[in-house]
């Protein structure tokens, strides 16, 4: 397992923007969904564009190049041009610091 890595502080999420961070060459989009913050990887698989750029609501993402929607709670694809499901990180705040664990392969 690896270490905790701090990607951002707390006050950079909000339910409609979500933060974007990089441990290493992992890309992670941190979003927050009634009030949990939640951790998926930020490359959408169809089309390589990041996800945080891409349309957040609620518990759901649109890729900004195609329609392909996510939910950042579990990284399923739910819908649109057909894709894999996402990975998922352990997230957790320490004091107002956001850290993400990535394992590496």
């Amino acid at each position: 397992m690896s270490e905790w890595t701090t990607v951002g502080q707390r006050d950079q999420v909000e339910p409609d923007a979500p933060l974007g961070a990089a441990v290493g060459e992992t890309k992670i989009g941190i979003y927050e969904v009634d009030g949990q913050l939640h951790a998926i990887e930020d490359v959408c698989p169809h089309a390589a564009a990041l996800l945080t750029q891409g349309f957040a609501d609620g518990c759901e993402v649109e890729c900004p190049l195609h329609n392909a929607v996510f939910d950042v709670t579990t990284g399923k694809y739910l819908r649109g041009e057909p894709c894999r499901d996402l990975k998922t990180y352990p997230v957790r705040l320490a004091g107002t610091e956001i850290q993400v664990q990535v394992v590496s392969a």
